[in-house]
């Protein structure tokens, strides 16, 4: 492995650390704390998550993470005969899909229902309840598909 592929697994073995701890930190206990609130509190608590998480620190290090990851997936395929292959192209699909599509795809949905739902509406502690449940487990998935793809990442690079 060249300098430049090996500072782009580091560089992606962090970016999925940074990003499994953020969402093993929402499973483990942010959650858990917004789920004691009343339906309202923590409806308006995670609607206003929702908005400041789209910003440029979260969304470089989450989706640089994921363009560095195929960049990487791309470069284990054209060395396959090599040790750290499998390895790099583990830790790619492990973020690419186990994080990053499933945001897209499971949670991202969710969010946009969240924020149509009105605090105090006939329909807003189901809404949440049912948020609560379907979000959080999604996100350990994200959690683990991050740590998962860390791990893969730091094996290539010891191999490579």
């Amino acid at each position: 492995m060249n300098l430049l592929a090996a500072t782009a697994v580091i560089s992606a073995a962090l970016g999925c650390a940074v990003v499994g701890g953020i969402f093993f930190a929402f499973s483990n206990f942010i959650m858990k704390a917004l789920a004691r609130l009343s339906s309202a509190e923590g409806i308006a608590a995670m609607q206003s998550v929702n908005v400041t998480v789209l910003n440029k620190w979260f969304l470089g290090v989450f989706t640089g993470t994921a363009l560095v990851s195929l960049l990487l997936a791309g470069y284990a395929i054209a060395n396959w005969s090599t040790p750290f292959a499998p390895w790099l192209l583990g830790g790619s699909v492990a973020y690419v899909v186990g994080c990053w599509l499933l945001t897209i795809v499971g949670n991202v949905p969710l969010n946009n229902t969240l924020a149509d739902t009105a605090l105090h509406g006939s329909e807003s502690t189901a809404t949440w309840e049912h948020y609560l449940k379907r979000w959080t487990a999604l996100n350990s998935q994200r959690a683990l598909g991050s740590v998962v793809a860390a791990f893969l990442f730091i094996i290539a690079l010891m191999l490579g």
